[in-house]
């Protein structure tokens, strides 16, 4: 008779055979810079989250390498905004400034990555300029993100992160910093960015101005073929890592896309899993430790190779004291 109780006996046994494993490297941390701070800014609906003045961030960076995570994420939270967010092209601007600061903190310990998206800069808060008729003018965002991530390959980023799903929009981007002599820069698309529910907090991070929604050009949650047709599309525009966004209710998205993938997958455990696991927690109703762990082991074992969580920096420490 089989008995496969007889690996689960002791807490030894079960670390032996674990399959999932969740190490540093494998975690980035997302990070907000907000122009004009003199304190960090808390996010009501993500606590123990901040807005970061330039001089935390470097700070919050030097502490990312020191515990092993494998890379931060930034976003610029810009003083002033304008209808083709000009902000993101700036080299002087919050977010070029955020990615100079980083680079010099992280010291080439930890991977400094950015989101290439207009919809922090732009004052309608779409992730692109807006045509005649109000629609997302999918091709002249491109231009713009092409110069964007040009801007912030010059700024000394090793990442960039396409996060507006325009159509084309890594080609564009590859091209562009091929051309620019930032072959080495790398590409890490947005590729299966669903119009989710869960983002609201993340709105709050960075004072977004979006009236209205996005699902004329981010993806149908009822869609999983989609996703994994996006992600393929990407990869053969030149993606060196593609994402899936979110990652929990997403997980069986994850899971194609992982099986099917020649790059490495990322996913993004989106601000509202944080704040819907801290809420609960908060009033006592789960194990706020033990869920977070699920919660991370989970996306990996559905195929992730990368995950981006707010927890990232905290559950490095975790894993050191538990070792």
């Amino acid at each position: 008779m089989d008995r496969p109780r007889r690996l689960r006996v002791t807490p030894a046994m079960r670390a032996l055979v674990s399959e999932t494993r969740i190490a540093p490297e494998n975690l980035v941390l997302p990070l907000f810079v907000k122009e004009g701070a003199t304190e960090p800014v808390a996010i009501s609906s993500m606590p123990g989250v901040v807005q970061h003045t330039e001089e935390s961030l470097a700070g919050a960076v030097r502490e990312a390498a020191a515990l092993g995570l494998g890379g931060v994420m930034l976003f610029g939270v810009p003083r002033t905004r304008d209808e083709s967010g000009s902000g993101a092209l700036d080299p002087e601007g919050i977010l070029n400034r955020a990615i100079r600061i980083a680079v010099d903190a992280a010291a080439g310990g930890t991977v400094v990555m950015a989101d290439v998206c207009l919809d922090e800069f732009t004052s309608h808060g779409h992730c692109g300029v807006l045509a005649a008729d109000g629609h997302v003018d999918n091709d002249a965002t491109n231009q713009l993100y092409r110069a964007m991530a040009v801007a912030q390959a010059r700024a000394g980023v090793q990442v960039v992160a396409p996060s507006g799903m325009m159509d084309g929009q890594v080609a564009e981007i590859r091209d562009a910093l091929d051309e620019a002599g930032f072959p080495e820069v790398s590409v890490l698309a947005y590729s299966a960015k669903y119009a989710s529910a869960f983002f609201g907090p993340f709105r709050e991070a960075v004072e977004s101005q979006l009236e209205g929604d996005r699902r004329t050009y981010q993806m149908d949650p009822a869609n999983r073929r989609e996703g994994v047709r996006e992600a393929e599309l990407d990869v053969l525009e030149g993606a060196d890592m593609v994402m899936v966004k979110p990652a929990m209710s997403y997980l069986d998205v994850l899971r194609e896309v992982a099986d099917r993938s020649p790059v490495p997958v990322a996913a993004y455990q989106v601000s509202g899993e944080y704040a819907m696991i801290e809420a609960a927690a908060a009033q006592g109703w789960i194990d706020r430790e033990a869920a977070i762990v699920e919660s991370l082991v989970s996306i990996k074992r559905a195929g992730a190779d990368v995950i981006l969580t707010y927890w990232a920096a905290e559950v490095a420490r975790l894993l050191t004291v538990s070792r």
